[in-house]
């Protein structure tokens, strides 16, 4: 019988350990995420874009109800086929896609802009109690103050230039920057920048390599924000400060239409400046903050 223990015993150990790599292995399938299945074509045609296209469709019908009726003098409320026809124009005749270049450029260098100094802002708030405490008020009422009332002191300051435009972009949304990265690191667990100093990492590398990738979320957030609010802040600077030198971005076509009282150009820049800000939201804001969710496991899977 004692013979049989060298033989038997290799071969059990082995199997426990076999047992415990399959255990180890089961344990490491069940922490990593699954990646949401993928929806079909029909799916997401019905999930995403058929609402949206509804949506259109009933507010079209309601116009246009509004408008056989006689709600508003022709003058003052166009049919949709009279601004549709405006619109068409103004694409074919290149009008369209210059204030549209003008004012997606000016848009995003302001917004850049508004990034720097945001974040650089938001850092030395989260650093320094006392500047949290005496400039956070003021910020966070710079946040909800409209950007129209920076349009005249801008222009005061400046003139009829681009640099009165870049002002109130930059008023308009350094606060929503700032703000969003203060949340963001709020929202990040002090044990992180505990961890950061017992590893030896200077006040920029806890930042950079700790908090700055915790707080993503949030600042991301704000970063949204800040774009919403730099867009309506362009949208309102390009509406009052007017100039030929300026060339003729969206807001200064829809003030070409009001002073023209072509309405049917009026709405025409107004569906413009909306779908330029749609557009913008889908296609740079939405798949990053989707990518960033779902790295840290925060997306509900057939949710999104």
């Amino acid at each position: 019988m004692p013979d049989d223990v060298p033989t038997t015993a290799p071969a059990t150990v082995a199997t426990m350990t076999d047992d415990r790599r399959a255990f180890e292995a089961g344990l490491d399938a069940l922490e990593a995420p699954t990646p949401p299945p993928r929806p079909g074509p029909g799916r997401v045609f019905v999930r995403s874009v058929l609402p949206p296209l509804v949506a259109v469709a009933v507010f079209l019908a309601l116009w246009q109800l509004a408008y056989s009726t006689g709600f508003k003098p022709s003058y003052a409320l166009p049919s949709p086929l009279d601004v549709l026809r405006t619109f068409g124009e103004t694409v074919r005749d290149g009008r369209a896609w210059e204030a549209i270049s003008i004012s997606v450029s000016r848009g995003a260098l302001g917004f850049a802009a508004s990034v720097v100094v945001g974040t650089g802002l938001g850092l030395a708030m989260w650093q320094s109690r006392w500047l949290r405490a005496a400039l956070g008020p003021f910020v966070s009422g710079l946040q909800s103050l409209p950007s129209v009332a920076w349009v005249p002191a801008a222009i005061i300051w400046f003139g009829l230039s681009d640099a009165a435009i870049y002002a109130v972009v930059l008023l308009g949304a350094v606060p929503s920057v700032a703000n969003g990265l203060l949340a963001g690191f709020d929202q990040v667990p002090p044990l992180l920048d505990k961890v950061g100093r017992v590893l030896g990492l200077t006040v920029l590398g806890r930042i950079w390599y700790v908090l700055l990738p915790a707080a993503l979320p949030g600042y991301l957030a704000g970063l949204k924000q800040g774009w919403a609010f730099s867009w309506r802040s362009l949208m309102a600077a390009e509406l009052i400060a007017y100039s030929p030198a300026l060339g003729i971005g969206l807001g200064q076509q829809l003030n070409i239409g009001r002073e023209l009282n072509a309405m049917d150009l009026v709405i025409a820049s107004i569906a413009l400046i909306l779908v330029v800000g749609v557009a913008i939201e889908l296609l740079v804001f939405a798949p990053v903050e989707r990518r960033v969710l779902r790295a840290r496991g925060l997306t509900v899977a057939g949710r999104r």
